[in-house]
């Protein structure tokens, strides 16, 4: 039986549009895909916040321990540029061991005269220093390492005339240690004011480290 054109083209028309029908509906998007596609990009967002929320925190506290090493550092420098300044006599430099509570809060003691090393340079007077730690205020139960400063022509019994510069923060303990070369020891205590010892050693607790920090300063420079 011949069929002719006309009657092929309702069936044509008709598979035409079921072909598109079927690809648009191919191109849709269900509320299943789209609630999975939202929550990965959640996921991957909260993801990536915490990678650098991780990593902003490691830098600070990489940068408040740069902070932290930079002044003991300079500390270090401080007191080398002091001491090696000293001569024995005129510096009369002696120590004592102290303890309070089980921790170390020993002292040094020593005479100059203004300069860099005692972070003045104007003033008139020879001065007594004292290498010590000190309350930062009687509220608070933290310790600051810092220089103690008198005029030696002072001969008053008051603390008027006397400065506390503050140098290190927040400090646990400190022990000094000096190395006696007539004995070939380290010493606890320097008693001998006409005489300056070799080496002079710092340990200083740092709450903010799990080890204490260590310095050994020559005094090597100036003559016996």
């Amino acid at each position: 039986m011949f069929i002719g054109p006309d009657r092929d083209k309702p069936m044509l028309t008709f598979r035409i549009r079921q072909n598109r029908g079927r690809t648009i509906q191919r191109r849709g998007f269900t509320l299943l895909e789209i609630t999975l596609a939202v929550a990965i990009l959640g996921m991957m967002s909260l993801a990536i916040f915490r990678f650098v929320q991780s990593n902003l925190a490691a830098l600070r506290v990489s940068a408040d321990a740069s902070v932290a090493d930079a002044q003991y550092n300079g500390l270090r420098d401080l007191l080398a540029a002091e001491w090696q300044s000293l001569t024995p006599i005129r510096g009369k430099m002696t120590g004592e061991p102290f303890k309070l509570n089980d921790r170390e809060r020993d002292e040094i003691k020593w005479n100059c005269s203004a300069g860099p090393g005692l972070l003045t340079r104007y003033a008139p007077d020879d001065f007594t220093v004292w290498l010590r730690l000190r309350r930062e205020n009687d509220s608070v139960n933290q310790l600051d390492l810092g220089l103690l400063r008198k005029p030696q022509n002072d001969s008053g019994i008051g603390e008027d005339d006397e400065s506390w510069v503050p140098l290190i923060k927040n400090v646990s303990s400190l022990e000094i240690r000096y190395f006696d070369p007539q004995m070939n020891v380290w010493v606890d205590r320097w008693s001998n004011a006409f005489r300056l010892p070799r080496l002079v050693k710092l340990t200083v607790g740092r709450p903010d480290a799990s080890v204490p920090w260590e310095a050994i300063i020559p005094l090597g420079r100036t003559p016996y």
